[in-house]
């Protein structure tokens, strides 16, 4: 049981006890006179759904090196930072079948987990005959989401006949496609010219991928979508370019949604300029901006034009990984830590500092995420029948963010030295209390596979998307 606690979901905000049974909450009352086997008492504390992460990349290949996070190190540092579950990308390569490439990554997660965790399918070979196999990782798998990409030509990219074939096939089953909307092509003739004059720095990274790159690749997607009859999630939108080709869409009814990333909200590009190649420890896709679209970044947050708060966790040590490319910065594996971070990151700069309110709060880091993704009511909520996905967050504490204390196998921080305030204390997944006091306290093998649903975007329903998710705005 956990009594004297302040819950807050996206809607609500109220005092109340909860009662757990089997992993699920079973009662919710203003005061709970009932035997329990535990009780936490969290006075002066928030209760809030535990936080999805609905974009990570734990032991992934990338740049002759794999990601320095595994399921077991990664997930673990995501409960002590108060995510429940994680929804990571299982990568199908060219030739390979897409079923082969989903079993590959169970056996990557599976008895490892801290926490529950589904799958993405990064899709970079989808024939006409293949279609199939899609359709059935929605029906039979419970893997909904598929992500194509318009960058890295040669490795991941997708033309636009096949973005709108998956889309085409997502719409008319129930999934979702999500798009990593850069574009690649131009981005390749950028990099090309900038090493072909000697510009080899980590900040070229940065200077080579411009933002008008991300809103054509922002806009295209979004038309793609809309010949399609099907929504479409940008992931990692990182600019105020690409931010208003979302709002134009929205204006107009189309059913795009998007997310942004902690490294947008609070680093810029100058972080590229610190020396002796430590500019490279921000080296990630899309690259840090001009500091002049953080607010923009809020603005859309606020307003509901961005949806979701992931973090594209994807870490490599700064020592033998990133100095892979200490001499051509189109070898540094791109990507940085964060699944820790994330949510007292948001908290501090959005609650703390004034940018959203306590639900919104909850609504970026859970709830909308479940929504999309097929996880709601299960996850994101505190309700009655729900998963007890719990967190018990002290906001009046403060702590300083840094690689000598933080649990994420990477050595260094991106927020090195932030001061933030409000702190995970205690975490539950599924009932079990996994994080206590800050303590891990769970072992390998907690956390399970989570079948996902198909959704209606505009309600959360248990709902196929089609034609009348057009109707969805904001």
């Amino acid at each position: 049981m956990i009594k004297n606690g302040r819950i807050v979901t996206a809607v609500d905000d109220y005092h109340a006890d909860i009662l757990i049974e089997d992993g699920k909450i079973s009662t919710i009352a203003k005061s709970l006179d009932i035997a329990a086997d535990k009780v936490i008492d969290a006075e002066d504390k928030l209760v809030i759904p535990g936080g999805i992460d609905a974009h990570t990349h734990m032991d992934m290949p990338f740049g002759g090196t794999v990601s320095a996070d595994d399921f077991e190190t990664g997930t673990r540092a995501a409960a002590h930072g108060g995510t429940t579950t994680i929804i990571d990308f299982a990568i199908q390569s060219k030739g390979q079948e897409i079923r082969e490439a989903l079993d590959i990554w169970h056996k990557k997660a599976d008895g490892k987990t801290a926490i529950d965790y589904s799958f993405h399918m990064i899709v970079t070979d989808l024939p006409r005959e293949k279609l199939g196999e899609m359709k059935k990782l929605i029906h039979n798998e419970g893997v909904t989401s598929f992500k194509l990409f318009m960058a890295y030509p040669g490795v991941l990219l997708s033309d636009d006949a096949t973005i709108y074939r998956a889309m085409c096939t997502a719409g008319e089953e129930g999934g979702l496609v999500c798009m990593h909307a850069e574009n690649g092509i131009v981005i390749n003739e950028i990099i090309e010219r900038a090493l072909a004059e000697g510009k080899r720095e980590p900040k070229f990274h940065a200077l080579t991928r411009p933002t008008k790159a991300e809103a054509e690749g922002v806009n295209r997607a979004i038309a793609l979508a809309e010949m399609a009859e099907s929504p479409v999630y940008i992931v990692h939108l990182s600019c105020h370019d690409a931010l208003k080709k979302v709002q134009e869409a929205r204006d107009y009814g189309v059913p795009a949604f998007a997310e942004t990333c902690p490294q947008y909200l609070f680093l810029d590009h100058t972080f590229y300029e610190k020396p002796e190649f430590e500019g490279a420890k921000y080296v990630m896709t899309p690259p840090l901006r001009d500091k002049a679209n953080q607010k923009e970044l809020w603005n859309g947050l606020r307003m509901n034009d961005l949806q979701v708060i992931s973090t594209d966790h994807c870490p490599f040590c700064f020592k033998e990984q990133k100095e892979l490319g200490r001499d051509d910065f189109s070898k540094i594996p791109n990507g940085g830590p964060g699944v820790e971070d994330r949510m007292s990151l948001v908290f501090n700069g959005g609650v703390v500092e004034g940018r959203i309110s306590l639900n919104r709060f909850v609504e970026l880091t859970s709830t909308n995420a479940a929504k999309i993704f097929g996880l709601f009511p299960r996850k994101g909520t505190i309700a009655v029948g729900s998963d007890a996905d719990i967190v018990i967050f002290d906001p009046e504490k403060k702590k300083t963010i840094s690689a000598d204390t933080h649990h994420m196998n990477v050595d260094y921080s991106c927020y090195e030295g932030f001061e933030v305030q409000g702190v995970t204390e205690t975490v539950l997944s599924r009932g079990k209390v996994i994080i206590e006091q800050g303590k891990y306290v769970g072992k390998a093998g907690d956390g399970s596979f989570v079948k996902r649903s198909r959704i209606d975007l505009s309600t959360g329903s248990p709902r196929p998307f089609g034609k009348e998710a057009l109707l969805v705005t904001r």
